[in-house]
């Protein structure tokens, strides 16, 4: 995909990073990452103008459960990448449109995030501008903190519970993006509907504690090699 113009060479840098974590996990779904899927659910579901943003990597990673994700909401989905050009916004969109999504948006930007002097402040007014719940697949930290000072709920899939991104976030979810929008789905079909349910899971959700639990399994991960003794 770095080949057809998609994904940014630094982008795949950024991923591997990313995938490192992910190791250290285990390769599997943490409880702590479960809790933060399911609360991540429920303020979708909750959100008056919910939008899935979608950037490069995260594009080419998993464009199906992207779009099933805005489907089951339903959310708007749009476009938004660090290294941009009409070419590689025009490929991206194309590219999930083919996959099936419909009106991503992104095209034709109306509107600029504030606190970002980078053409990665374009945005639209109907999708970015005006979401008050935005899930960032892959974000970059001074993105998703103009966000959050926008006073967004900012839900962020970023591996690392230790970046900018992670610290920035309402909901931080560290999992691998396919298995989180997998469980995400899940919790979205199982609450739908569902009011008391959202409110609770909402209520009791802390992602300050979260992300301690996220940063205690990995390093009791790591312990586990030596207890028992030699």
């Amino acid at each position: 995909m770095v080949d057809k113009g998609l994904v940014s060479r630094t982008g795949l840098i950024s991923h591997g990073r990313g995938e490192a974590f992910d190791y250290l996990m285990g390769e599997k779904s943490l409880a702590p990452s479960l809790r933060a899927e399911k609360a991540a659910a429920a303020y979708l579901l909750k959100a008056k103008n919910p939008v899935v943003c979608v950037n490069g990597n995260a594009a080419v990673l998993d464009p199906l459960n992207l779009i099933r994700l805005a489907k089951e909401v339903p959310a708007r989905m749009e476009v938004n990448i660090f290294h941009r050009t009409e070419e590689r916004m025009e490929l991206l969109i194309s590219y999930m449109e083919d996959n099936g999504a419909a009106d991503v948006l992104g095209r034709h930007p109306d509107a600029r995030i504030p606190g970002l002097s980078s053409d990665r402040a374009l945005c639209t007014k109907e999708g970015i501008f005006d979401s008050d719940v935005i899930l960032v697949p892959i974000e970059d930290g001074d993105r998703a903190k103009a966000l959050a000072d926008m006073g967004k709920i900012v839900i962020s899939i970023d591996l690392n519970p230790l970046s900018r991104t992670s610290r920035t976030a309402s909901v931080s979810i560290s999992d691998e993006m396919t298995r989180a929008l997998e469980n995400i789905i899940a919790y979205v079909i199982d609450m739908k509907g569902k009011r008391g349910a959202i409110e609770e899971t909402i209520r009791t959700f802390s992602n300050e504690n979260n992300r301690k639990e996220i940063v205690d399994e990995i390093c009791s991960s790591l312990r586990s090699e030596f207890e028992g003794g030699v």
